[in-house]
C-alpha cells in the first residue's frame, strides 16, 4: 500500500516498487511571484521516471521555491504540477527536528509504515490478519531497519554516542542532519534535496554522494556541489530568469550545452540585430518618398514583428580578487610540539609541529569535531597555544573566514559603512575600490546588507577580511552560499593569489584545484596526508563499507549503556555547561543595557533645541564601551559553545 507523504519523514536505497507514466513528474506553465516580482515564469519541465536530476541555477533564481511548490508547501499564482497517484514524496523541510528523543529512534521512526505495522502486530487480531502483517514487515525488510539506521547516521557523522544523545542536547547543524538521515531512512518514490550537503563535512558529503548513487527512486536535488552534480546525477534542470530547461547528462556536460546554447543564442542576436538596423536604414531612407512609401511601410511591420532574442544571463558583479600581500620571507609560522584546545586538562590536538610558507596551498581533512576548526583558529591567532610553540613571522598578517563570518555583519549598514568602519583613514575611492574586488561596484555598495543573498554576505565578508592585503588566508567552508559559478570564480581568484591559502571546505572540486596539501587533523592530531583527495576518497569509503559488513553495527546499546554513557557524558561536561551558562548570562547582562542606551540614544529629545550635550556625550561613550564588552562577551559565549560542542561530540 502507498501513501503520499511530505515532510521529515521520507527516503534508504530501495524505495517500494511503483508503475509509473512517462514522466513521474511534470511541472506546467508555473508562475511564483514574490513582492509583485515573479521568481518562476510560466516554468515548464517533464521529469522522467528513475532520473537523477540537478537543479541549478545562479542564487535567488527561485530553486529552493520550486521545490516548495513541488513538494506542496507552496502553492504556485499559475500553472500545475502533477505526479502519478499513489507517489510517495520525500522532501527535507528547512526546520530541524527537536526534543528529548535521540538521533537514532527519530530515524527509525521515520517510517511510517513500518511503525504503523509494528504498533498494529502488537494489537489482537485473527491469525489471518496477523500473518499479512508480519508477511508485509518481511516485505520491507523491517528487521533489519536498526541496521540501516545505523549505517545512515554512522555515515554522515555520528559517533555511536551521539546517536544516543538527546535532540535538544546537539547544535541546529547537527539536528539538520538527523532530518537528512530520516529522509534517506524512510526510502520515499521521489526524493527532493535542497542543499543536503550544506550542514556536512567532506567526509559526510562523500559518504553521501556514494548513498545517492545507489538510490534507485526518482532523485531531484539542489546542490552546488560539481563532483556531485558529475558523479551522480543523470540530468541537469537550469533554472535561468524563471524559465526551466532540462538538458541530459552531468554538469560538465551540461556546461558544454550551454555554451554552445549560449554561442547560437548570441549568433542569432548578431543575424537580426543586422538585419534590424539593414531594414531601419531603409526605412529612414525612403519612409517620406512618395515612390517608396509602400516598400518602407512593409519593413516598418517587419520590425514591429521582429521579436528581440534574449541575451544569455551574465552576472557582472560575480567577481573574487584577492589583493596580493608584500613578499615575507619563508616561513611564515612554523608549529613545534603545539598542544591547543579550550580546555588545558584536555586538548583537541597535541603534538602538532608543521611548517607554513608563503606558497602553501593546504586542505585540512577530518571529520566534524576533530579540531579543523581548531587548527585554523591556531593559525589565525584567536586561539592560543595550551603549549609548545608558535612562531611567527612579526610581519605576517592573517585573514580568517569564519563559517559565522557573514552572519557577523550588521543588517543595517551597507558594504561602504562596514569597510569604511574598519579603515578609517582610508579615502572613499580607496574603499570602494576594496569592495570591487569582490563585485561591490556602483549602487551595489550602497544596498544593505539586509537585502544581500547568501552569496553577496559571504563575498562582503571576504572583501573586509582581506583588506589589508593577507599574506595568508585561512577559509573555513567558504563555500556554503556560493552557486557554481561563484565556486568557479573563488577558485580561481585563490590560484591567482599569491600569499599562503589554508582552506577547509565539503567542496572537493575546489580542494582538488586548490590545494596541494593535505593535511589529517583525526584522533588528536594533524598529519601529512600522503596521497590524493581521490585516495582519501577511497580509503574512507572502504572503511564505512567494513562498518557496515560488521553485524555488531545492527545491535542497539542496551538501555543500561545508555544511561552509564550519558551520566558519564555529562560528569565529564560539566564544567564546560558552567561556563557556557555564565556566558550566556553575562551576553544577556550586556545586551540588555546595551539595548537601553541605544534606545535612549533614539529617543528624538536628544538631538532637540533643549537637549542636554553632556549627556549626550555620556550616552554615545556608553554605547561605545558597551559594544566594546558586548564583543569580548560573544566571543567568550562563543569559544565556550565550541567547547562544549566539542566534548560531546568526542571532540578530538
Amino acid at each position: 500500500m502507498c501513501i503520499n507523504v511530505a515532510g521529515i519523514a521520507q527516503a534508504a536505497t530501495a524505495p517500494r516498487a511503483l508503475c509509473y507514466p512517462m514522466a513521474v513528474l511534470t511541472i506546467s506553465s508555473v508562475t511564483v511571484r514574490l513582492g509583485g516580482r515573479p521568481i518562476l515564469d510560466q516554468a515548464s519541465a517533464a521529469i522522467p521516471p528513475k532520473s537523477r536530476v540537478g537543479l541549478v541555477g545562479r542564487n535567488g533564481s527561485g530553486k529552493s521555491t520550486l521545490l516548495r511548490v513541488i513538494a506542496g508547501t507552496l502553492h504556485p499564482d499559475e500553472g500545475a504540477v502533477a505526479f502519478p497517484r499513489g507517489l510517495r514524496l520525500g522532501y527535507l523541510e528547512q526546520e530541524a527536528p527537536s526534543g528529548p528523543a535521540n538521533p537514532f529512534d527519530t530515524v527509525l521512526a521515520a517510517d511510517a509504515e513500518r511503525t504503523a505495522l509494528l504498533v498494529d502486530a502488537e494489537r489482537p487480531h485473527d491469525p489471518e490478519r496477523l500473518a499479512e502483517i508480519h508477511e508485509r514487515l518481511s516485505a520491507i525488510d523491517a528487521h533489519s531497519a536498526p541496521g540501516r539506521v545505523a549505517r545512515i547516521l554512522n555515515g554522515i557523522g555520528f559517533t555511536d554516542a551521539m546517536q544516543r544523545q538527546s535532540l535538544d542536547s546537539l547544535s541546529g547543524g547537527w539536528r539538520m542532519r538527523v532530518a537528512l538521515a530520516a529522509l534517506l531512512f524512510s526510502a520515499p518514490d521521489f526524493l527532493l534535496l535542497d542543499e543536503p550537503s550544506n550542514h556536512l563535512d567532506l567526509e559526510a558529503s562523500i559518504w553521501l554522494e556514494e548513498y545517492l548513487r545507489s538510490y534507485r527512486g526518482t532523485l531531484l536535488i539542489v546542490s552546488h556541489e560539481r563532483d556531485l552534480l558529475n558523479n551522480v546525477v543523470d540530468h541537469i534542470l537550469h533554472l535561468d530568469q524563471g524559465k526551466l530547461l532540462l538538458y541530459p547528462g552531468g554538469y560538465d556536460q551540461f556546461e558544454s550545452q550551454r555554451r554552445e546554447r549560449q554561442a547560437h543564442v548570441a549568433a542569432m542576436r548578431e543575424r537580426q540585430e543586422a538585419r534590424r538596423k539593414k531594414l531601419q536604414a531603409f526605412v529612414d531612407r525612403w519612409r517620406y518618398k512618395a515612390h517608396a512609401a509602400a516598400q518602407a511601410q512593409s519593413r516598418i511591420k517587419a520590425l514591429a514583428r521582429l521579436q528581440p532574442i534574449a541575451e544569455a544571463a551574465d552576472d557582472p558583479t560575480l567577481s573574487f580578487e584577492f589583493p596580493n600581500p608584500d613578499e615575507l620571507r619563508p616561513p611564515l609560522v612554523t608549529l613545534s610540539d603545539v598542544a591547543v584546545g579550550y580546555v588545558p586538562e584536555s586538548p583537541v590536538l597535541s603534538h602538532v609541529t608543521m611548517r607554513f610558507d608563503p606558497d602553501d596551498r593546504l586542505a585540512l581533512l577530518g571529520r566534524n569535531g576533530n579540531g579543523k576548526t581548531t587548527l585554523a583558529r591556531l593559525l589565525a591567532g584567536e586561539l592560543p597555544a595550551l603549549s609548545g610553540v608558535v612562531n611567527a613571522n612579526s610581519k605576517l598578517r592573517v585573514a580568517y573566514f569564519s563559517q559565522l563570518q557573514a552572519d557577523q555583519l550588521i543588517p543595517g549598514d551597507t558594504p561602504v559603512q562596514h569597510l569604511a568602519r574598519l579603515l578609517p583613514a582610508a579615502r572613499p575611492a580607496e574603499v570602494r575600490a576594496q569592495l570591487a574586488r569582490f563585485g561591490f561596484s556602483g549602487d551595489k555598495a550602497e544596498v544593505l546588507v539586509r537585502h544581500l543573498s547568501g552569496g553577496e554576505k559571504a563575498r562582503l565578508a571576504l572583501a573586509l577580511i582581506t583588506r589589508f592585503a593577507p599574506h595568508m588566508v585561512i577559509l573555513d567552508e567558504p563555500t556554503n552560499h556560493l552557486d557554481v559559478d561563484a565556486r568557479e570564480a573563488l577558485v580561481q581568484a585563490l590560484n591567482e593569489y599569491t600569499g599562503a591559502v589554508v582552506v577547509v571546505s565539503h567542496d572537493r572540486h575546489l580542494l582538488e584545484l586548490v590545494a596541494d596539501r593535505l593535511i589529517l587533523v583525526a584522533d588528536g592530531a594533524a598529519t601529512e596526508f600522503t596521497g590524493t583527495l581521490d585516495d582519501y576518497r577511497q580509503q574512507l569509503l572502504s572503511r564505512d563499507r567494513g562498518e557496515a559488513g560488521d553485524g555488531r553495527k545492527d545491535v542497539a546499546p542496551s538501555r543500561k549503556d545508555e544511561r552509564r554513557a550519558a551520566a558519564d557524558l555529562r560528569q565529564r561536561t560539566q564544567g564546560l555547561r558552567n561556563e557556557l551558562k555564565t556566558a550566556e548570562r553575562e551576553l544577556a547582562r550586556v545586551t540588555a543595557q546595551r539595548d537601553q542606551v541605544a534606545l535612549a540614544l533614539a529617543d528624538p529629545k536628544q538631538y532637540g533645541p533643549s537637549a542636554n550635550v553632556n549627556a549626550l556625550t555620556v550616552l554615545l561613550k556608553n554605547k561605545s564601551e558597551l559594544d566594546r564588552v558586548l564583543a569580548a562577551a560573544e566571543e567568550r559565549w562563543l569559544a565556550a559553545a565550541e567547547a562544549l560542542e566539542m566534548a560531546e561530540s568526542g571532540g578530538k
